[in-house]
């Protein structure tokens, strides 16, 4: 088992999803309960699911400066950077430690592919059209060059892309840059926006279901596609919540199912706890993947059911935002982080009758009590694995 590890200062982070932006728009929905999820208006060609869309963004094109990375992923991050005043909380870690000692770690699971479908569907002559024939648009870095152009950061520039756990593994990559020395803060992003490669790909696998999301409900019948940007400052030191730990695996089992009795899901909450020196008894609240697939919701049922004490609330938040694929672990980070400071089980949003596998854990109505502790779930398609760890201040 991994050696307990000192924990990590967040000392700013925000989101922006369909429920709004920023923290404070965010926790206003849980409380509310009130789902950011509608029916499919992105598409041309008719879909009939519901999606987690973000207004303004055909009409928000990035400034003059920037405009060689515009696109629909880029604008989102864009405006993601101005919520509950992160940038200017970035750009003051970066004179505080200087640009070459300050990471930006993102993680992305589709980039600025929707770039991409639109540059060939306005071939002109059999080439991409002008304003989108820059070749930075058309790389899974994409992100990670646009974020380092507005930041200025000169530090190691990493994009991770693991499908649905991309967001949530940037958290224990920067953790291992700052306990190293490479480091001395690291700047956090995870963004991913609706296109079409990703909801007619997912609706191919019949995973997508055709009304809002129902995770864990015994009914279920497939997922909602969301998009979001989240972003996150770790430093050593500093007010703030903790990254108190965090473990990552791969079930090397299958490509878009997870292991029967998931073995990676297990050993990654192990490696999180041992990390974080605790115990599951120890854990005040589970944000759970939840996707309302078939298989995943009833793998971590299982989990949840077979390690937790019965006084452990749990739960997942996609009902609210809908599954906003890579950027989903930084964004349930943040809604954990939301949690925790406000002491709100946020319930699980449209579900009603419990699968058989779910124990008492599961919360389907909102909840008032303290909370000092949570852990945050992401699994991805082939059996990508990460399991983080936060504590109060």
């Amino acid at each position: 088992m991994p050696d307990r590890i000192a924990p990590t200062a967040i000392t700013a982070y925000t989101a922006i999803s369909a429920l709004g932006s920023g923290r404070a728009a965010h926790a206003e929905a849980l409380r509310a309960r009130r789902s950011g999820l509608r029916a499919n208006d992105f598409t041309a060609t008719p879909l009939a699911c519901a999606i987690g869309r973000v207004d303004g963004l055909e009409d928000a094109p990035l400034p003059a400066d920037f405009a060689r990375y515009d696109c629909r992923n880029n604008r989102l991050a864009w405006q993601g950077l101005f919520a509950d005043g992160f940038l200017d909380a970035a750009r003051a870690a970066i004179a505080r430690h200087g640009a070459q000692r300050v990471a930006l770690v993102v993680g992305t699971s589709t980039a600025s592919i929707g770039a991409t479908e639109q540059a060939y569907r306005e071939l002109d002559g059999g080439a991409f059209p002008a304003y989108l024939a820059e070749p930075r648009l058309h790389t899974p870095h994409s992100l990670g060059l646009f974020l380092e152009a507005v930041l200025g950061t000169r530090g190691p520039c990493l994009t991770i892309a693991t499908a649905c756990s991309s967001s949530a593994k940037v958290f224990a990559q920067a953790e291992r840059l700052l306990r190293l020395g490479v480091a001395d803060a690291a700047i956090l992003a995870g963004v991913d926006t609706l296109c079409g490669s990703v909801l007619f790909g997912f609706n191919a696998l019949e995973l997508v279901a055709p009304e809002a999301c129902r995770p864990f409900d015994a009914a279920r019948r497939g997922i909602s596609i969301g998009e979001a940007a989240g972003f996150a400052l770790l430093e050593r030191d500093g007010a703030g919540p903790r990254l108190l730990g965090h473990g990552e695996s791969s079930d090397a089992h299958h490509m878009s199912t997870p292991h029967p009795e998931g073995l990676g899901a297990r050993l990654a909450l192990a490696d999180a706890l041992a990390r974080a020196g605790m115990t599951p008894a120890g854990i005040d609240y589970v944000n759970l993947h939840g996707t309302a697939t078939r298989k995943n919701d009833e793998v971590e049922a299982a989990l949840l059911a077979d390690l937790f004490p019965a006084s452990t609330r749990a739960s997942s938040t996609k009902g609210w935002t809908g599954h906003t694929l890579g950027a989903a672990g930084i964004l349930e980070a943040v809604l954990t982080l939301q949690a925790l400071e406000h002491d709100l089980v946020p319930g699980t949003l449209n579900t009603t009758t419990p699968d058989p596998a779910c124990g008492p854990q599961l919360a389907l109505a909102n909840e008032s009590r303290p909370l000092r502790t949570a852990l945050s779930h992401s699994f991805g398609f082939g059996g990508n694995n990460c399991i983080l760890a936060f504590g109060r201040d």
